[in-house]
Order: C-alpha cells, then sequence, then structure tokens
C-alpha cells in the first residue's frame, strides 16, 4: 500500500471501488441534510408507503422495535414525520412523512442519478452499453437481492 492507497487491480476490487463513490455520493447528500442514513432511508420509505406501522419500518430497516421508536422520535422532534392513531384504535399509530419531511429528502434519485454520471463520465456511449452488457451477463447467474 502506499501513500494514496491500497492498489486495486482485480475486476470485483474496482467494482467495489464503483460502489464506495456511489454510497459516498448518498452519504454525502444524507449529511447535507443533517440526516442519517437509516433516518433518509425510513423518509423515503414513509413518502412511498403512508401511513405505515412501524413494525413494518423495523422489517424493512432490519432492526428492533426500540430502535425505530428512537430514530422516529428523532425525525418527530425535526417535524419531518408524525405518528396518529387510528379512529377506535388509540393503540395502533400510523407514522407519516410530513411535508417538510417529504420535501428534505426529495431530490435524492437525481442527485444519485448525477452521482452515476460522474462516475461514468470517462467511458463513451459504446463502452456504457459494453459495460452494462457485461454487468447484466454477470449478475443474470446471481441470486436477485432482496431487503428481507
Amino acid at each position: 500500500m502506499d501513500a494514496q492507497g491500497p492498489r486495486l487491480v482485480s475486476a470485483l476490487e474496482l467494482v467495489r471501488w464503483i460502489g464506495w463513490a456511489q454510497m459516498k455520493a448518498g452519504e454525502d447528500w444524507t449529511r447535507e441534510r443533517e440526516l442519517s442514513h437509516a433516518q433518509s432511508f425510513v423518509l423515503g420509505y414513509l413518502v412511498q408507503n403512508p401511513g405505515a406501522i412501524q413494525r413494518d419500518i423495523a422489517q424493512i430497516t432490519r432492526t428492533s422495535a426500540a430502535s425505530v421508536t428512537s430514530l422516529l422520535q428523532g425525525l418527530e422532534r425535526r417535524g419531518l414525520v408524525e405518528r396518529r392513531t387510528d379512529a377506535g384504535n388509540e393503540r395502533s399509530k400510523r407514522v407519516y412523512a410530513t411535508d417538510a419531511g417529504a420535501e428534505l429528502i426529495s431530490g435524492f434519485e437525481s442527485a444519485m442519478a448525477a452521482a452515476d454520471e460522474t462516475i461514468l463520465a470517462p467511458l463513451n456511449p459504446t463502452e456504457r452499453a459494453e459495460l452494462l452488457a457485461l454487468l447484466q451477463k454477470i449478475t443474470a447467474e446471481l441470486p436477485q437481492p432482496t431487503r428481507s
């Protein structure tokens, strides 16, 4: 290893480096909004699934109910989510992103598309198509990723 970091030579080491660059762009984007990765993920989930229950959030985030409670309390204090009780069932609370919460995370997809464009900038359209075809060939043999 030299002063500039490890020498990456294998194809998969280079793929991991690309993944790291993409992940770093996402982390920077959420950090600018003073959110953790978990908070931004939950806000995005609530925008797409308004009225989710905490158990659903715990399942999708693969964390405990206590962790979800703590995470939601932090988002509530900032006015980014709200919990509402179901009519006739005071024990059941549904969670919603507020307008402020939805606004805070809007633009994430565009930011990630811009990061992808930056990462792929050295490739011309033919090279991008070749890379895509090769990656599709490799991933066709792999199990599909899941959240469960």
